[in-house]
């Protein structure tokens, strides 16, 4: 298709929100997931607009080989300080791929990596209002907590969501949920022109730039093990795991001999560099998290389906992912709920624990969510309802099936919500 401006609204408007906040602005997420267009395009286009002159944006692009040698820190610092003319103007600093100025040796020892000095001696100018977008394989979320002393502000950016997807693609809603179901929100696969190109697109993208953003960053000894561990990853999504299960899979289907110590390592790798996330179990009634085992989530339907070759195709799964990575897209913490309820069966009764998907926290409000493809069997409406109604709170429930239903409310007080409206509605959770 035509490629054209993507709105990334939910988005422009966090940055918009923190300008000149007296902190230095960190944009994290997946790598290709469009940070750069975000500050460089978006933000830099609204700066224009709102009567700041070009001369007062200072854009760097640490990648162009224009600006090779301001991937030193110092040079970086002179140029920056170069352009700031008149101290009584406020400047806006962008600074586009900025771990290119942290060498490998100085990312082994944090304390001593130059370039959070000339950042920070920067902010003490007063004048300036700084921005930086920094790749997945050295600018993590777990760094940006320490590297400014106090003075970063994270905005964690995502992949498209179906409703910034749909904006662009429009049509069937059906269709185009199908569609985003199978190539998922990554930019720049909106615009192949074929799905062949989409696919071939996908694929490049681990060995093109994930595993060789990790490998750059860690030492990544057993390459094979870190791509059977993605591809393990993939197949489970929205399946409960955990270290010990994972090496029995590896060591038993795939004939890979490698220690729990070294699962867990590569298992963090990919969740720091953002192409998943891990949602932990969460005891509703005991309110304390469980230590394992966890469910992960892939960043992108799409890289997760191109990942295992387009074969493995469970509506389900692909299904939670999506309403998974929805509500973080929403600001959104999720957990994977677990409820103790009791069943009576041939007159006996025994405990048994049922699952939540998704039990969400949006700032003071909480939610329970259900996630299913159909209900239109009563004895799979009841198991799903159950968890629900076992919580025995005020909280609101929510069941999300893959319909286009309007809203209702039952009389246990659940609300039924079709997949396309609670996607394409950011007001869904109030409903």
């Amino acid at each position: 298709m035509e490629k054209r401006e993507i709105s990334r609204d939910h988005y422009l408007q966090k940055i918009i929100d923190r300008k000149e906040n007296g902190m230095i602005k960190v944009i994290t997420g997946i790598r290709r997931c469009g940070k750069s267009y975000l500050l460089f395009n978006l933000y830099q286009d609204y700066l224009l607009q709102n009567g700041v002159p070009q001369e007062q944006i200072i854009t760097v692009a640490l990648d162009d080989d224009s600006y090779s040698e301001l991937c030193d820190p110092d040079k970086l610092s002179a140029y920056i300080r170069s352009k700031i003319t008149n101290p009584k103007k406020m400047y806006y600093i962008m600074i586009d791929e900025v771990q290119l100025a942290i060498s490998k040796q100085e990312m082994e020892n944090p304390d001593s990596i130059r370039l959070y000095n000339v950042l920070n001696g920067l902010m003490r100018l007063r004048n300036v209002d700084i921005y930086v977008t920094g790749s997945n394989s050295k600018m993590l979320t777990k760094d940006v907590m320490t590297v400014f002393r106090g003075r970063g502000d994270e905005v964690r950016v995502y992949p498209l969501s179906f409703k910034e997807y749909y904006s662009v693609i429009g049509g069937d809603k059906a269709d185009t949920y199908e569609e985003y179901a199978l190539y998922g929100g990554m930019p720049l696969a909106v615009f192949q022109k074929t799905d062949a190109d989409k696919m071939a697109y996908l694929n490049r993208l681990f060995h093109e730039v994930y595993f060789k953003d990790i490998s750059e960053r860690y030492t990544v000894k057993f390459p094979y093990v870190l791509e059977e561990l993605t591809d393990a990853l993939c197949s489970s999504v929205g399946s409960l795991t955990n270290v010990s299960k994972i090496e029995k899979m590896l060591r038993t289907v795939k004939n890979v001999k490698v220690s729990d110590v070294t699962i867990a390592k590569y298992l963090s790798y990919l969740t720091d560099a953002f192409l998943f996330t891990q949602s932990k179990r969460y005891d509703v009634k005991g309110k304390k998290y469980f230590e394992y085992p966890s469910k992960f989530y892939c960043a992108d339907v799409g890289l997760r389906n191109a990942r295992l070759n387009f074969r493995q195709q469970e509506e389900t799964h692909i299904m939670e992912n999506i309403l998974y990575n929805e509500l973080l897209c929403r600001d959104c913490m999720v957990d994977v709920g677990v409820i103790e309820t009791v069943e009576t069966k041939e007159g006996k009764k025994r405990k048994i624990q049922c699952e939540i998907d998704f039990v969400v926290n949006c700032g003071s409000k909480k939610y329970y969510i259900q996630s299913a493809l159909r209900t239109d069997d009563l004895n799979k409406l009841a198991a799903e309802v159950r968890p629900l109604k076992s919580t025995r709170d005020f909280f609101k429930k929510i069941l999300v099936t893959k319909t286009s239903m309007k809203p209702w409310t039952d009389e246990d007080g659940i609300v039924h919500v079709g997949l396309y409206d609670f996607l394409l509605n950011e007001n869904a959770l109030e409903l």
